[in-house]
């Protein structure tokens, strides 16, 4: 049975975050209860709990995990192109796919809204938790690791698209001068990497691994989910001794046999799964909000409106024999796994296989949200992450944990020979295993690649601009002075 995280309105927030001086952190709540109430009504495990179902949850809405993050990390890239039809903009997604966003652009204000709600989220855990005496201290202990892992997570995401953000490390007091600057004072990306780690190194001392959580806690953070994502971020700023370490320390994984099953609903919280971002579309429903219905196919047969379809440069990358080309690529005219058959007329002639939910025992009902999990974190990146590490120290094993990703997906073992070449092969297994889990931009960015790539793609990379998306003109206005926008905006 799919085990789900039932969020709960903390209501009582409204006392510490609905005065503050930034809209970006604010929780909105439904009613009021005096702190000293909730203290009383929460102050147990299932009340302790519910705190981090909150923050969870923040991952399940449209604009954190759906539209707005789609564009910002696939259809910018050279995988993806905007789709739908000519006249549908998706209201800025045509800006993504031309690499002309803006400031005031709804899908960079979103992005960023919606991390530090979040954020806000885990900052009212984390000062709630401490102080419910009544809960058991090691559940307390264990979700205080969760909310750090969680906030990582969505410091992750801001940096990598914005570079520098304020650091919310608490929950600001609204009289408090130092708390409004701190909301509205940009950190150096030095700094926010150095939050972030200080948070997975809490969380992975406080953490149990996967088979430490009882079936009922099904998906939440792990120890593994911890140590794998301090890996990648040590990834991305080149620490390469620290990405072999934490890839070591990530056990108790191993690559599925089939990859096509990865992102059907039988493949959920399979040994290869580190994260998932869990939906369920059942009754009431409790699902990532327009995440198959944004990207399933347009017009005749279809079952979505079309938007973040693969590029032919993408589907034309493949080797020969290559299992994931079609695990990943819904092609117009196929028959698909599943028997759903796609006519040769829709819109487009590719679709994101990854995030289409397959109904076989009824016609399909187009809820809005996805019923399946959106995979974060898998063994197969960290084996990848140990090859790149290796390979860019000169030390370890390079082609070891490459060609068992390779082989899983039909594959000889690699050819390539020096740094050079098994570089260039590294980046091209990253992009085909993982297409379309929102690492494209952000690697060709990290690698150099991105101008090169951008020009094969048809669009104009500009050095010194893109490598970063603009800061919301919203949030600049709000700070009145105290940030400044990113270079080129």
């Amino acid at each position: 049975m799919k085990k789900i995280f039932i969020p709960i309105t903390l209501v009582a927030v409204a006392l510490l975050v609905t005065n503050c001086s930034n809209e970006f952190i604010e929780v909105a709540p439904t009613e009021n209860i005096a702190e000293a109430d909730l203290l009383t009504i929460y102050n147990d495990n299932d009340g302790a709990k519910s705190f981090v179902t909150a923050v969870y949850s923040n991952a399940l809405s449209f604009s954190a995990s759906s539209f707005s993050w789609n564009g910002l990390t696939s259809m910018t890239s050279d995988d993806a192109d905007k789709g739908s039809d000519p006249g549908d903009s998706g209201t800025d997604k045509d800006k993504c796919d031309a690499l002309t966003l803006d400031a005031t652009s709804l899908s960079v204000q979103e992005v960023f809204e919606t991390n530090y709600q979040g954020i806000s989220k885990a900052n009212i855990a984390l000062n709630y938790l401490p102080r419910l005496d009544k809960a058991d201290a090691a559940v307390v202990a264990r979700l205080t690791g969760e909310a750090k892992f969680l906030r990582a997570l969505m410091y992750f995401n801001l940096v990598r698209c914005y570079g520098g953000v304020p650091i919310v490390d608490h929950v600001p007091v609204p009289s408090s001068a130092a708390d409004t600057d701190m909301t509205l004072i940009r950190k150096s990306k030095e700094e926010v990497y150095k939050f972030i780690e200080t948070d997975l190194l809490a969380a992975i001392a406080a953490l149990p691994e996967k088979s430490g959580y009882a079936i009922s806690d099904l998906g939440r953070a792990t120890k593994g989910a911890a140590h794998a994502l301090l890996a990648k971020v040590y990834l991305y700023q080149g620490n390469w001794q620290g990405v072999k370490d934490q890839c070591a320390a990530v056990t108790g994984y191993n690559l599925v046999a089939d990859y096509a099953t990865i992102w059907r609903e039988v493949g959920e919280d399979s040994v290869e799964s580190i994260f998932e971002i869990r939906g369920y579309g059942g009754n009431p429903s409790q699902g990532i909000e327009g995440y198959m219905v944004s990207q399933g196919a347009r017009g005749t047969s279809g079952w979505g409106w079309g938007f973040n379809t693969p590029t032919a440069s993408l589907a034309n990358s493949y080797e020969a024999g290559d299992v994931r080309r079609n695990a990943t690529i819904v092609f117009a005219g196929e028959t698909m796994w599943d028997g759903r058959v796609v006519s040769p007329l829709v819109a487009n002639p590719r679709y994101n296989e990854k995030a289409y939910v397959s109904n076989t025992k009824e016609t399909f009902n187009g809820d809005w949200e996805t019923t399946k999990n959106i995979r974060v974190l898998r063994y197969a990146e960290v084996l990848l992450m140990q090859a790149e590490a290796a390979n860019e120290s000169g030390t370890g094993d390079v082609t070891g944990p490459l060609n068992r990703v390779r082989n899983r997906a039909g594959l000889a073992r690699t050819t390539a020979t020096g740094q050079v070449a098994l570089r260039a092969a590294i980046r091209a297994e990253r992009r085909h295993e993982l297409a379309f889990e929102h690492d494209r931009w952000f690697d060709i960015v990290r690698t150099g690649q991105a101008k090169s790539a951008m020009a094969a793609d048809g669009k104009t990379f500009v050095e010194g601009k893109h490598e970063l998306f603009p800061i919301p003109q919203k949030f600049i206005t709000q700070a009145n002075g105290k940030a400044t926008q990113n270079p080129g905006y």
